[in-house]
């Protein structure tokens, strides 16, 4: 499952020893990989001064009331659901470098509409086009990071995260600036910081090259390979499967949004639980920011390069569970004291839910790639997205409606659900990964009969099996 010490076998991932510095020299995919990390750093950087001021904008140079603002981000979080599954199918069909830089060019458009647009109705296509944009842009990262990096995906993952989280805090940085002079004038400028910031990712990501070819290209190898093998079983073309008829697969995307909760209990649970049932100053509430951004730049290479296999990615699951649930814990034991017992309680809750988030970064990341079939990757992982993009809609209303209004007994509820949900994952991906090795073995013994039979006579075309995990 987990294991220290350096990394064994040819180089699946970085060693964690190489330092973050070193890796994002010599990232894996090398300098496309490294380009496309520079333009997710200035994105994430732009992201974190909107997500600073996007609420206090709305509420004080557009006047929108609290129930209005609620629907607006409301809206914004259904797009943002259908973002993912979107790109996924298009990123089957056309370059994924051209639909990354369409999605950074449709976000600098409507950041530019708000510029002008302040009526309520036209600012809801706007602020969904936005989300919807922003979660296409992410699945396309994350495809892109499959096919740049191969089997050091890992190690990509963990330093897009780092510097992701070095972006959030960078923006949220410059954004505090404009806040500090609260004008109108000072709102925009830092919406177009924003804008420039899309501009410049834009920009970087059209000098790379697409990863791993045309999808067009891929296809006609993979038919060129088709009729090139041997005769087997059915002499048909096998057809490319579906995310939405694998029940298996639907059921890992369904299981995997529980398993995105630290993000809601950290950003929306821990501040309001502070502020509403515990006696520890609201001063505190930046701290978890910090804690967070630090331990997330200082332990994700170390934490990834522990995640080396598939299985292993479904042991971290269970941690997830077990860690997820120690923060619930906690919660609900941080009403009793004072304020600097409270405090303590609420930062440890802090860190812990910071490891939490390691592992779910690690592990959701590594069983998406690899429960999905390799020819319909692309389709596969953009419905994977759809998991983060639900939670990010439902678990505030989740935390806020339910959890926090039923008291310390809504946390130990919450911990004890996920714990519990975190097995059934576990347990579904193990059966699932031994399904798809036993699966791939049996093709690997076909192709090495019909190619011994071959030797005495002609092959024919002939298609592979149709897929038959569930």
């Amino acid at each position: 499952m987990w294991r220290g010490g350096e990394s064994r076998g040819s180089g699946k991932t970085g060693r964690g020893e190489a330092g973050l510095l070193a890796q994002l020299r010599r990232p894996p995919g090398g300098r496309p990989a490294r380009i496309m990390l520079l333009a997710l750093l200035l994105d994430r950087t732009g992201s974190g001064v909107w997500a600073a001021a996007s609420v206090l904008y709305f509420t004080f140079v557009v006047g929108l009331d609290a129930g209005r603002l609620g629907l607006l981000f409301g809206v914004a979080g259904v797009a943002g659901i259908a973002g993912s599954p979107l790109a996924g199918h298009l990123a089957g069909r056309f370059p994924v470098r051209s639909l990354l830089i369409g999605c950074h060019l449709l976000r600098l458009a409507t950041l530019c509409a708000l510029l002008v647009v302040t009526r309520f109705e036209a600012l809801l296509p706007v602020v969904a086009l936005t989300n919807l944009g922003d979660r296409a842009a992410k699945t396309l990262e994350m495809l892109f990071a499959t096919r740049v990096a191969g089997e050091r995906r890992a190690t990509y993952q963990a330093l897009s995260r780092s510097s992701a989280n070095a972006g959030y805090a960078l923006g949220a940085g410059l954004a505090a600036i404009g806040l500090a002079v609260g004008s109108r004038g000072a709102y925009q400028v830092l919406i177009l910081a924003n804008a420039l910031s899309f501009v410049a990712a834009a920009a970087l990501v059209w000098r790379t090259r697409e990863a791993g070819g045309h999808p067009r290209a891929r296809a006609r190898a993979d038919s060129g390979a088709e009729a090139a093998a041997p005769a087997g079983s059915t002499g048909r073309r096998r057809p490319a499967p579906s995310p939405w008829r694998d029940r298996g697969y639907l059921r890992f995307v369904l299981l995997d949004m529980p398993m995105n909760l630290d993000d809601s209990i950290l950003g929306v649970g821990l501040p309001l639980w502070l502020v509403h049932h515990t006696d520890a100053p609201h001063a505190l509430v930046p701290a978890f920011l910090v804690i967070n951004t630090v331990l997330v730049v200082a332990l994700q290479l170390r934490v990834s390069a522990r995640v080396e296999e598939p299985r292993q990615a479904a042991g971290a699951v269970l941690l997830y569970g077990l860690t997820l649930f120690a923060s619930c814990a906690l919660l609900a034991l941080s009403t009793g004291g004072g304020a600097w017992t409270a405090s303590v309680v609420l930062l440890a809750v802090a860190v812990l839910a910071t490891l939490a988030e390691l592992m779910r970064s690690v592990s959701s990341w590594e069983l998406a790639v690899s429960l999905a079939p390799q020819e319909a990757r692309a389709s596969y992982l953009g419905v994977a997205g759809m998991a983060q993009s639900v939670q990010k809609s439902a678990g505030p209303v989740l935390l806020t409606g339910a959890v926090m209004a039923a008291g310390p007994t809504g946390w130990l509820v919450l911990g004890a659900a996920v714990a519990g949900l975190s097995v059934v994952q576990r347990r579904c991906s193990v059966r699932r990964l031994d399904a798809l090795d036993a699966l791939h073995a049996k093709d690997a013994k076909g192709v090495g009969d019909a190619k011994d039979a071959s030797d005495a006579a002609e092959p024919t075309a002939a298609g592979a099996p149709a897929d038959r995990i569930r």
